[in-house]
């Protein structure tokens, strides 16, 4: 539910005021999105948000862990002192809070240090960042992501794995179903009512299906401006969790939640416009793919691996891009072909497109999106030609990608390139963050480790 201003800047905190007494909004939820794709933020009543002031938060939260925790890095390399920012409201993206017992609305902000300088560590600067770039040249990206995801039984002892809840037939998936109208129709009042909060918020859902996994469902969000559509992503996934909870199950965008099942992406399809003719640069005038379109593909080819670990963020994302996953492993390209990294649907010359088909589900969206989009861009302005495209059935091939969440943030931290167009700072507390998660999954010790080794070796 978008403002009625053309111009976000008309939206004052008068009109937000406005906004609030017409909506009877009793509290206000003020977000910002970390470095994990977690909302921070505050709950204020809504007669005492003022964004003349700020909210004010410490710059801590971009560095803090899914566990909770902190990288030693916390204090000493990347913000010392750790001393407030202040979030500032994008007004475009104010709406209500669907499943709130009271009016609530929901503010998603941009975090500032107190000289008015943006807070260069904050994944949705990130993408701004990128966007400037394409900016610069007088392009604009277009994106579409398509959200896959597993509804499951509620779990409350980690311990045990995860099941696919029952449906109104009263009993579980046994099997997988791919595009089945009917295993969708068997969460048919949880579908309703995400479809009823999506609508009250503005996100708009292309389509809805069955995917291939035990209860695993995918939903296409329509194409649009990236940064629009990484809030809508953010916000979805929330709204997904929320709504699941309301009927006694779980919704898990876990890269690979179950074992044998396969994982959950979060493909992303994008294209590029110039901005003055608002024609899709990826075609010529003659219908036939661009030069810049096939130098987009080497950049996609070039530079993933130096990103996978935006893409992939988590260790349990390398278990959907391991061996005999689904996944594609790899970093080549082709036609229609949906076991390449990087598909090109057969479409228009105006809808002309490539879909990245290597980040996960669990993915933080502002990131994924600037991940892909500067990997594009690079191969764009450095003019690299690409690979043949393939149209065999591909698989995993010897040094394509990074096999661990450790490998992949050691190509991140060494790659020069992507300190220079995300920044040096961002790429040390993004590094920071994930590999203090690494470190604490390495001081678990497994089920199979007491299986097959507790009395074996």
């Amino acid at each position: 539910m978008k403002s009625s201003f053309s111009d976000p800047l008309e939206f004052t905190m008068v009109s937000i005021k406005e906004w609030f007494k017409d909506n009877r909004i009793v509290e206000v939820e003020a977000i910002v999105p970390d470095a994990s794709g977690v909302a921070r933020g505050k709950i204020v009543p809504a007669e005492k948000y003022s964004q003349e002031n700020g909210m004010r938060l410490p710059e801590g939260i971009f560095l803090q862990t899914v566990a909770g925790d902190f990288p030693d890095e916390y204090y000493d390399e990347t913000i010392k002192t750790d001393g407030d920012i202040i979030l500032r409201p994008d007004t475009d993206t104010i709406c209500l809070v669907p499943w709130a017992t009271e009016p609530t609305a929901q503010l998603i902000h941009d975090a500032y240090h107190h000289d008015g300088r943006p807070v260069d560590i904050a994944p949705r600067y990130v993408l701004k960042r990128v966007l400037k770039l394409y900016e610069e040249k007088g392009w604009k990206p277009v994106v579409a992501p398509e959200l896959e995801f597993f509804l499951v039984k509620p779990n409350t002892d980690s311990d045990y794995p995860l099941e696919p809840p029952v449906g109104r037939s009263g009993r579980p998936e046994a099997g997988r179903q791919s595009y089945s109208i009917d295993a969708v129709n068997e969460f048919e009042p949880l579908v309703e009512d995400v479809y009823n909060y999506c609508e009250k918020q503005g996100l708009e859902i292309d389509t809805l299906i069955h995917e291939a996994g035990a209860a695993q469902l995918e939903i296409n969000l329509l194409h649009g401006d990236p940064l629009t559509l990484a809030d809508q992503a953010f916000r979805f996934k929330r709204t997904m969790r929320e709504a699941a909870m309301r009927h006694s199950m779980y919704a898990t965008f876990m890269a690979k939640p179950m074992q044998s099942q396969p994982g959950s992406a979060m493909h992303i399809h994008q294209s590029v416009v110039d901005v003055e003719t608002g024609k899709n640069i990826f075609s010529q005038d003659n219908g036939q793919p661009s030069m810049l379109f096939h130098s987009y593909v080497a950049g996609l080819q070039k530079y993933t691996p130096e990103v996978l670990a935006m893409l992939a963020p988590n260790v349990n994302s390398y278990r959907r891009l391991g061996p005999m996953s689904g996944a594609p492993v790899n970093t080549n390209w082709g036609y229609d072909n949906r076991t390449a990294a990087f598909r090109v649907p057969m479409a228009s010359p105006e809808a002309r497109r490539v879909e990245n088909r290597l980040p996960g589900a669990d993915a933080n969206p502002y990131l994924a999106m600037a991940a892909t989009l500067i990997c594009g861009y690079l191969g764009m302005v450095e003019e690299l030609n690409p690979t043949q495209p393939s149209d065999a059935h591909l698989g995993a091939t010897s040094d394509d990608l990074p096999q661990t969440l450790n490998e992949a943030l050691r190509l991140f931290y060494a790659s020069e390139t992507m300190r220079e167009v995300l920044g040096d700072r961002f790429v040390e507390a993004y590094r920071a963050v994930k590999h203090a998660e690494y470190l604490t999954f390495w001081q678990v010790i497994s089920s199979w480790e007491r299986e097959y080794l507790l009395l074996n070796v």
